[in-house]
């Protein structure tokens, strides 16, 4: 088509139709983006064994709702017990020495302030004190450590959550740090998501931190969330922001490493709607056909700003005053003379909103 070129006036169609004409309309308007976003829990941690060994029992599921606190597992504890028994035997022994060697101190410091021992017996004295104590440090962290190795035979939720796989059962023999399970915090999810650097200035403008989830079926996910926090940076590679929206998640509905679709609303004001229908290309251009008060249309090159469902909002290169053809476009030619009908959009889309 060379329809951007102009040609003389000419009679139009001489079937003596009328074709519909519309203007455009000015509403405020709500553009929604979707980004595809990862979904995971707030908390979600590995559980793994702290000391190696065979696990006793397995007193939860996979799946099972826990509270902090609660044991996931028990270790064998035979020899941490037994270690822990001689360190407590060791400590209470470095203690009787001690206070024996405390009393045989006093002795001396009298003997010494009535001249029957020597200051260098007494020193020697002071010295076994100050040998013990340091012994009794030492099976007091000898104590303290089996002590601690044994709380380790009980492996204890962090946090209230749910438990996922669970790898070894009762029996298995488990090295120090393999993965037992991992638990999931559900009451809140996280969403993460990125968006390029036009529609973040957007957002911005737009001040607004609601947004909404689609999940993967293609539903709306019933609660909406807030965006929380953003990186600090653009990625150099896709050029592209990343965020982090919190969601709440009372029926557990979200698990940790979904994935959906974040919607952002971003509000446009005062746009200038127009119906895609009554649009068509020509030399890489978007046009329209302008009728103007002579019933001659007119090809009108026209920028849009963005598409919504059957509409562009329009960025320039056309006014609010204007009619523009909806129908017939194939039949009409620059310079044409026609007949008009004109109709409304609320007639075609109902409201805008």
């Amino acid at each position: 088509m060379t329809w951007l070129s102009c040609s003389p006036t000419n009679d139009g169609p001489s079937d003596g139709s009328k074709f519909k004409v519309i203007a455009p309309v000015v509403r405020d308007t709500i553009h929604t983006n979707r980004y595809v976003a990862e979904i995971k829990a707030v908390q979600n941690v590995d559980v793994r064994a702290r000391i190696g060994g065979f696990i006793q029992t397995v007193p939860v599921d996979e799946g099972q709702t826990v509270h902090k606190g609660q044991v996931l597992f028990t270790m064998d504890d035979q020899q941490l017990q037994q270690d822990l028994n001689r360190a407590t035997a060791a400590t209470k022994s470095a203690e009787a020495e001690l206070r024996s060697a405390e009393i045989e101190l006093e002795g001396s410091q009298k003997l010494l302030d009535r001249d029957f021992i020597s200051l260098s017996e007494f020193k020697l004295a002071a010295s076994k004190v100050e040998a013990l104590r340091a012994k009794l440090e030492e099976v007091q962290t000898d104590l303290a450590q089996a002590s601690l190795n044994l709380s380790f035979t009980q492996i204890r939720a962090p946090f209230d959550g749910v438990i996922n796989r669970i790898p070894y059962r009762t029996g298995s023999l488990v090295e120090e740090g393999s993965l037992l399970t991992s638990i999931s915090d559900l009451g809140e999810m996280f969403a993460y998501f990125n968006i390029s650097e036009v529609d973040y200035l957007n957002l911005k403008d737009n001040n607004s931190k609601e947004v909404r989830l689609l999940l993967a079926n293609g539903k709306a996910y019933p609660h909406s969330g807030i965006i929380e926090t953003t990186e600090s940076e653009f990625d150099p590679n896709t050029g592209t922001l990343a965020f982090r929206a919190r969601f709440p998640n009372p029926d557990k509905l979200l698990k940790h490493g979904g994935s959906g679709k974040i919607e952002v609303g971003n509000k446009i004001q005062n746009a200038l709607l127009i119906p895609q229908k009554a649009t068509f290309d020509s030399q890489e251009h978007l046009c329209v056909f302008v009728v103007g008060e002579d019933q001659i249309a007119r090809v009108r090159k026209i920028d849009p700003l963005l598409r919504l469902p059957q509409l562009f909002v329009v960025g320039s290169g056309l006014s609010a005053e204007e009619r523009i053809l909806y129908e017939g476009i194939q039949r009409v030619r620059e310079g044409d003379k026609i007949e008009t009908e004109i109709i409304t959009f609320s007639q075609l889309f109902g409201p805008v909103q």
